[in-house]
């Protein structure tokens, strides 16, 4: 039985709902008067269903997808503006119990080696990433209670927030770790953790348990409703995402807006982030074993619109798109929805602090499409007219969970984050920017403050970013 206020993972995740939501998409695909229907209800911007969205990707007219492409290019600048905001994973251990087919860190993958970052290789990491001018990190690890039990990863948050070289500081840390109780989930929470990140890979059972066929991963109901124990731990802000191309795209895009409602009505709060990664080849994985080969049968243009429709379903949530895609596929992406980006990636065990390309271990999780340096990211996203943002203020000052969706949705968020952004990204420009990159930097703040709607926000933006020209740091709205 479909419920989406049950905290039951196969009743808000209801494999019926989802065979029905698909057949109705089937018979409506052509249907006008209800398209219509839909699209308007999108452009109120509080968001469609699941089934309505999934009409939407059913139906394959051009013009309906050009009409879908565009509101969500607008909801995302109603929501977000031209904020980008950047961020970098950072692997801690490759050492695995799980049996994840689609993973090199696999535990019977015998050609991969098995590494694990002690507290001063965290210390060399984050340094190394300082000195880019990350202040946001991503933590990756492989489930293993032996070599990575919780105490392991409260640890490691602790050295990253401890390092303070130069100008540098990580300022918000989000974990990305294999479902766990209650308890651990409270002391993740202790630790000062940001979002909670946990990756459903699929939402359809039987392939699910395919997919894990060994370890505590394969326990479908345990890892699916792994985001209501964080909740109840008083983790608020939480991320999900799944893995196109492992099975049928249709049914993960169900899926996964019915998981966003579930957190609406359980919890009054629905995710903080969503990711769209796409399977990728690495050591031991070949993305040619699964449906449809390297995208997993989800082509660029299908992609795309796969995305849009997320960004118009759930228009209040932040939107993920790694360096598993290429520049290309990340330009189109920022018009549709997308509103974080990682850059300069290592998806090694110890990546960062020695040159990936030097490390001949084979202990990347996939391999990386986009390899530009984080200056040239920077650099493109100015050019392109966003704003680069390492903006961490709102975790910092309190506004997560219910507190941030509520200025989200009323699209109040910007009167923070716009000024936010353009501080930080002085900060970046300052201490870290090529010439090129400062200059392009500089105008482009120049022209953004003009564009900060209140006047009293706008001085005293003006005011710190002159104080950040000399020497001070860490100012926020």
């Amino acid at each position: 039985m479909y419920d989406p206020k049950s905290l039951k993972a196969e009743e808000f995740i209801n494999h019926d709902e989802i065979l029905d939501t698909l057949k109705y998409a089937d018979e409506n695909k052509d249907n006008k008067e209800l398209i219509r229907q839909i699209l308007d209800k999108a452009a109120l911007t509080k968001g469609i269903s699941h089934r309505e969205a999934s009409v939407l990707l059913a139906c394959d007219d051009k013009e309906v997808e050009e009409e879908i492409f565009a509101l969500a290019k607008r909801i995302k600048d109603e929501f977000y503006g031209n904020r980008i905001v950047l961020f970098a994973p950072l692997y801690l251990s490759n050492y695995c119990v799980n049996g994840c087919v689609y993973c090199p860190y696999h535990h019977q993958n015998k050609h991969i080696a098995r590494k694990k970052l002690s507290q001063e290789d965290i210390k060399r990491e984050v340094i190394a990433l300082q000195d880019m001018g990350h202040k946001r990190l991503a933590l990756e690890a492989g489930e293993d209670p032996v070599n990575n039990p919780i105490e392991y990863i409260l640890d490691c948050i602790k050295t990253v927030y401890s390092i303070n070289h130069k100008n540098g500081a990580i300022r918000r840390v989000n974990v990305n770790i294999a479902a766990t109780t209650v308890e651990e989930y409270k002391m993740l929470k202790d630790a000062g953790i940001g979002t909670y990140i946990l990756f459903q890979e699929t939402y359809h059972k039987d392939s699910y348990e395919k997919l894990h066929p060994t370890g505590p991963k394969h326990n479908y109901a345990w890892h699916t409703e792994a985001m209501d124990r964080a909740m109840e731990a008083g983790i608020d802000d939480v991320g999900l995402g799944v893995l196109f191309g492992l099975d049928m795209y249709r049914y993960e895009l169900a899926g996964l807006l019915m998981h966003a409602e579930h957190l609406e009505a359980a919890h009054g709060v629905g995710p903080h982030t969503i990711s769209v990664p796409r399977v990728r080849a690495a050591e031991d994985i070949n993305p040619d074993d699964f449906d449809g080969g390297v995208d997993g049968g989800i082509t660029d243009d299908l992609f795309a619109k796969i995305i849009a429709i997320i960004r118009i379903a759930v228009p209040y949530t932040g939107m993920i798109m790694s360096t598993r895609e290429n520049q290309q596929m990340r330009e189109r992406a920022l018009q549709l929805g997308i509103s974080q980006v990682s850059g300069a990636s290592k998806t090694s065990v110890g990546g960062y602090d020695e040159p990936e390309e030097d490390i001949d271990d084979n202990s990347a999780q996939f391999e990386v499409e986009d390899r530009r340096t984080l200056d040239e990211v920077i650099k493109w996203l100015i050019d392109l007219g966003f704003i680069p943002s390492f903006c961490t203020a709102c975790y910092r000052e309190g506004r997560t969970g219910d507190r941030f969706m509520d200025l989200c949705k009323h699209k109040q968020i910007l009167n923070c984050c716009h000024p936010n952004a353009l501080m930080t990204l002085k900060e970046y420009l300052v201490d870290y920017a090529c010439p090129e990159t400062r200059a392009a930097g500089e105008a482009l703040i120049a022209k953004e403050l003009e564009n900060i709607p209140k006047e009293k926000v706008r001085k005293i933006a003006e005011e710190y970013i002159k104080e950040i020209e000399h020497g001070k740091r860490d100012f926020r709205f």
